[in-house]
This record gives structure tokens, C-alpha cells and sequence, in this order.
């Protein structure tokens, strides 16, 4: 029997306390997503799920009891880009082969790094909540490898009009060490 594959939305609630501010971080995870043949439209179960979160804040705000309203919009997506099985370029070098194929496949050589998937997915939401895009499985990569790939991620983001979050510059008086890392995570 063949399980069809869905988009499914599993919420995870952590408290968190620093500095004697409490925070409240909701994750929502979606797993599943993509992993279908076809995979026309597979946002749209995360597009509805935020504007519905959007929605519900906006009745509660609008209603009398405001005092006790929950904030449970989405106000950040962290997007994770596979570095492996984009488009057709060059395979990456020492990656071996598998099935008679190359495994690691990168578009080092093509005009862009994104799967129609990624690109789908970022213009869908870019508009409803802030996206961080995530190299994903970075450390299995060479820092020069690493480089070239979001390079080409950036490139792609530009290419298709995709707004991401743009971190803040970093305070004059932070040392150098951290603006070297806060200039490497940009």
C-alpha cells in the first residue's frame, strides 16, 4: 500500500528565560515538505498555516479582551537549502559515485543554485514572514565549497526578487572577533 506524503505542521513550544526575560518560542516544523513527486503547490499548507496564525491575532487584537492574547504568528522562517541535487552543473570533486551516478551534484557551472522548489517556496512566503536562508549540511562541505554555494544562493535570491531578512549591522563597539563571525554568517 502507498502512503501519500503530506506537508504535515507539528508545532514545538519551548519557555525560555535570559536575562530574567521570558520568551516563549513556538518552532514549527513542517517535515514532509518536498518530499513528494510532485510537489506542485506543497507551500501552500505553510502559506495558509501563517496567514491563519495572522488571522487569529488580528480577531484577537480586534476583540475586547485584549489583555490575554497569545502571539502565535510565524515571524521568521529558517529556510534550509539542501547543498546536494540542484539543477544540473558539476559534480563536486571527491564526492564518489553511487548507483552508477555522481552523487553531490552542484551548479558551480550553472546560472543558478536554487530548485525550482526553493525558488517556489521563498516568492510564496517572502511577503508573509521574514526568511532566513540556511545552507543545511554545511559542515560536510569545504569552506570553499561553502563560499561558492552561497554565492550562488544569493545570486539566485537577486535573480528572482526574493526578499530575505537582513541581519543588522553590528554595533562600533562590538570587538573584532565578533564582527568577523557576524560578517561570515551574512
Amino acid at each position: 500500500e502507498r502512503i501519500t506524503q503530506t506537508v504535515e505542521i507539528t508545532k514545538h513550544v519551548v519557555d525560555i528565560e535570559e536575562k530574567g526575560v521570558k520568551l516563549r518560542l513556538t518552532i514549527v516544523d513542517t517535515p514532509g515538505f518536498g518530499d513528494a513527486v510532485n510537489n506542485t503547490e506543497c507551500w501552500k499548507p505553510v502559506a495558509d498555516y501563517i496567514d491563519q496564525q495572522f488571522e487569529q491575532y488580528f480577531r484577537d487584537e480586534s476583540g475586547l479582551n485584549r489583555k490575554n492574547i497569545q502571539d502565535n504568528r510565524v515571524h521568521c522562517c529558517i529556510y534550509f537549502i539542501s547543498p546536494f541535487g540542484h539543477g544540473y552543473g558539476q559534480p563536486l570533486p571527491g564526492r564518489g559515485c553511487w548507483g552508477g551516478g555522481l552523487v553531490g551534484w552542484c551548479s558551480l557551472g550553472s546560472p543558478h543554485r536554487l530548485r525550482p522548489l526553493d525558488v517556489e517556496f521563498m516568492r510564496a512566503l517572502h511577503q508573509r514572514v521574514n526568511i532566513v536562508p540556511v545552507l543545511a549540511k554545511a559542515d560536510t562541505l569545504t569552506p570553499a565549497e561553502v563560499e561558492r554555494m552561497k554565492k550562488k544562493i544569493r545570486e539566485d535570491i537577486d535573480h528572482y526578487g526574493i526578499r530575505i531578512y537582513q541581519f543588522p549591522e553590528c554595533d562600533s563597539d562590538e570587538d573584532e572577533e565578533f564582527k568577523l563571525q557576524d560578517q561570515a554568517l551574512k
